[in-house]
């Protein structure tokens, strides 16, 4: 067949339009789709001008490529790009997209699901709508469906294309849809820079627009399905897959690099538990340790056992434990099942304090790298100290709710995008599932991040009125969704911890819980520059250190704000931190050095909901990230073009300020062994069906190895008593540890002291109905100080001498126990 001499082959430089159809074992559809194509473009000469079409054989086996030939035999605008094998549809675009020379280049399946003349509507955009790119969209409402696929088909499309608006490209409804009208400059930098192979290279593309900001248009399109599509139900998996590997290919080796060393610190201060896992307690802990390891045990018990994960009887036996009540993290306690299971919780516990540490170093250098600083270092510097500041390191001892915060800048960044109002319904959903599963974290520092947020959003506004009033809508927009999703994912688990078996209104915390001024400018006993002489009298205990940012951080932060009032961020963040500051110092700030007290602003929340369980002195820990923000600010500054000297200067006075306040290694102390009564399974004999151990004295915040017995020998008996939150007296205050009892607190009593008291048969007839409350089955004594006196203490109580069974005393007092 002879080429027809009326075409003219136009000049690389004169081609207005490109087509690019890629095809694999085309031979019976691809000659009517280029006849299709041809016809069009003729049809209307004046609007097309000079056009090319360029065919890609990706490896077919059967005649595609003749037919290909045939069609450029006959029309010279016709091309055929070959490809030795089969290599996928990203592949094949590729190359036919880097030969093409059009201004515009159009890229259509084979099959032409959507007509050719549908090339106006998406035309039209670019000509006239502004638009960088027009695809095809079959989830425009305007768009007309002819042929359906199959329903299979249509979940996995529906499904796929949802996590693809999730995972790469925001706002685009239909990414898939193999026909699309690009910029033809633009195509070309894009396909360029592409290597995806397979079927994800469409999301890839979008996704290089998106990110440089080029406009793309979705266009409602008339669209048939044609049966013998190259796309299987696994080619879904497939393309899943690839943008999990596009997302791993943004990240750059500087941001490798930063979360090794964030990992790297992490197991550097937690180094002395890892290296002793089976006898290893972080010194600083108190009963914590144990209370965790517990938490994580039982949790892995229940989802094993099919059981509810948000109540258990293994602790306060009979009564129980409101799991969702206590910090159980179950967010990351049911995932980590296997772990648990496999490892034990001591494993569990040191696995959630090292990498959630380095989770939230690494979530706060991606947040401050993309809003705060342009020196990706700059913002490492100031995400290690968002994570690694005193407040942080002083709840590594004991607290991973207040360590484990990496899904916090991830809630920041997606109320950031909700003011820019480009996505609110996307970033609504979005920020619901985030706030929901935040809440299986940790609710207080969700709270507490909500008030830090909340302080800034107003300062910010009041410095830019102007943002402000384009920022309000989407952003309220955006939490009535976000709250409509995350409210039906927790409403049962919070109308349990709050409604449910064993929940309280509010925590009885004490004294001694507000900030005081100086603990402010002091330094952490964790902390080069401090000590523990220095820091207790300041904090209610070493857990609790929930300030302590050093005097020479306080004046750099000063400094700083000063130098750059003039930024409405820099405002912001000052007014968000010295407001969270004053908050810590409590409803009464005693005024350092005098006796005078002044009414402090905490006040006015001391008794609302939520708030009346909160410790006041940890809204300090909201200055972490504030002050972390004008720390990347100030590193980025610096390692913008200066004198070197200047620059030196600069880094010299940040290492001054920041070294007093790195954090040193958790100190660890040898764990107390398990008697060989518990580990060797003897007590087994002593308990019936729902009969409890009870301890001498019973485990409490004080004294909580009995729960460490429980945790690592596989939860094989009830407690009485415990280490846990829960309700007491008719109010149902929250309290830590069981409601106590005359027997409990006589036995804490003699443990304290070592004196044997008097005893008559009173005390006798409480003690039988104290046990029998606790539906006991054996009174164990372990070795301890003042040992003598409790074991005295116990014989009078219930009228018998125990007996020395497996390192223990025991008494059995169940109710077969003549029997044993």
């Amino acid at each position: 067949m002879s080429a027809d001499p009326r075409v003219v082959v136009p000049a690389s430089n004169e081609v207005g339009l490109s087509v690019v159809v890629p095809a694999y074992n085309e031979e019976d559809r691809l000659g009517p789709t280029l006849d299709a194509i041809r016809a069009h473009l003729r049809a209307d000469p004046g609007r097309w001008g000079a056009w090319e079409l360029i065919v890609v054989d990706d490896g077919s086996t059967d005649a595609t490529a003749k037919v290909a030939e045939e069609a450029a035999a006959e029309d010279p605008r016709i091309r055929l790009v070959s490809s030795g094998a089969n290599r996928g549809k990203g592949h094949a675009l590729r190359a036919g997209v880097l030969a093409s020379c059009g201004r515009r280049v159009l890229i259509t399946d084979a099959d032409l699901a959507t007509p050719v003349e549908e090339l106006d509507r998406l035309d039209g955009e670019l000509a006239h709508g502004g638009a960088d790119a027009a695809i095809a969209s079959r989830a425009h409402p305007g768009s007309r469906i002819e042929v359906r696929q199959r329903r299979l088909r249509q979940w996995l499309g529906r499904a796929g294309n949802l996590l693809i608006r999730l995972l790469a490209v925001p706002g685009i409804r239909d990414t898939q849809c193999g026909f699309k009208l690009l910029d033809g400059d633009k195509a070309r930098g894009a396909f360029a820079g592409a290597r995806l192979r397979g079927w994800g290279v469409d999301v890839e593309i979008l996704r290089f627009f998106h990110t440089r900001g080029w406009r793309v248009t979705e266009v409602p399109v008339r669209w048939s399905h044609v049966e013998g599509s190259k796309v299987r139900p696994a080619d879904y998996g497939r393309v899943l897959l690839e943008l999990l590997l596009l997302r791993l290919r943004a990240v750059t080796r500087t941001d490798l690099a930063v979360a090794g060393l964030f990992l790297l610190a992490s197991v550097l201060l937690y180094r002395g538990l890892w290296a002793d896992l089976d006898h290893g307690y972080l010194r600083d802990a108190g009963q914590d340790q144990n209370q965790w390891e517990w938490f994580f045990a039982v949790t892995a018990d229940n989802v094993a056992h099919l059981r509810n994960p948000l109540f258990t009887t293994l602790q306060n036996h009979p009564d129980g434990v409101n799991l969702m009540a206590n910090t159980a993290m179950l967010g990351l306690s049911v995932p980590l099942t296997p772990v648990t299971l496999l490892l034990g919780p001591t494993v569990t516990w040191a696995l959630v304090l090292t990498l959630g540490l380095t989770a939230t170093a690494t979530a706060w250098y991606a947040l401050l790298a993309r809003r705060i600083a342009r020196h990706r270092w700059a913002a490492a510097l100031g995400g290690a100290f968002a994570a690694f500041a005193p407040p942080m390191a002083s709840h590594g001892n004991a607290h991973p709710n207040f360590l484990v915060l990496f899904m916090i800048p991830l809630i920041v960044e997606r109320a950031l995008r909700l003011c820019e109002g480009r996505a609110v319904v996307r970033d609504g959903v979005v920020l619901g599932l985030f706030a929901a599963y935040q809440v299986f974290l940790g609710e207080e520092p969700l709270l507490l991040a909500a008030m830090g947020m909340m302080l800034f959003a107003a300062a910010y506004a009041v410095a830019r009125r102007d943002i402000a009033r384009v920022a309000w809508r989407p952003l309220l927009r955006g939490l009535g969704i976000a709250l409509g999703v995350c409210l039906p994912l927790v409403a049962f688990p919070l109308g349990w911890q709050f409604f449910g078996p064993q929940s309280y209104t509010s925590v009885m915390h004490g004294d001694n819980t507000a900030n005081s001024p100086l603990a402010l400018l002091s330094f952490a006993g964790r902390s080069l520059a401090g000590t523990d002489a220095g820091a207790d009298p300041l904090a209610m205990n070493r857990t609790e250190q929930n300030a302590f940012y050093g005097w020479p951080l306080a004046a750099l932060a000063t400094a700083l704000v000063i130098r750059l009032w003039r930024h409405a961020l820099v405002k912001a963040l000052a007014f968000t931190a010295v407001a969270a500051a004053v908050l810590s110092l409590g409803s009464k700030i005693r005024l350092p050095y005098t006796d005078l007290e002044v009414t402090g602003p905490w006040r006015l929340l001391a008794h609302q909901p939520l708030f009346e369980s909160v410790i006041e002195s940890r809204t300090a820990m909201i200055c972490a990230p504030v002050l972390g923000m004008l720390i990347a600010l100030a590193a980025d500054r610096l390692a913008a073009p200066r004198p070197r000297a200047h620059r030196a200067a600069g880094y010299a006075v940040l290492a001054a300020v920041l070294v007093p306040v790195v954090p040193t290694p958790y100190p660890v102390r040898e764990r107390a062994e398990i008697p060989a009564f518990v580990t060797e399974g003897t007590y087994r004999s002593y308990l019936a069906d729902g009969e409890s151990l009870v301890t001498v004295p019973l485990p409490d915040p004080g004294s909580a190895d009995a729960l460490y017995w429980q945790s690592a020998t596989g939860l094989g008996f009830p407690l009485a008593g415990g280490y846990f939150n829960g309700p007491w007296g008719p109010d149902r205050i929250g309290i830590y540890g069981a409601v106590p009892r005359h027997t409990s607190h006589l036995l804490g009593e003699v443990r304290s002291t070592g004196r044997v008291p008097e005893l008559g048969p009173g005390w006798q007839e409480q003690a039988r109905a104290d046990l029998e409350s606790w539906r006991a089955g054996v009174v164990v004594l372990a070795p301890q100080h003042h040992g003598e006196a409790l074991y005295e203490t116990v014989n009078r109580l219930l009228g018998k001498q125990g007996e020395r069974v497996g390192g223990v005393w025991v008494w059995d007092v169940g109710e077969d126990d003549g029997a044993r």
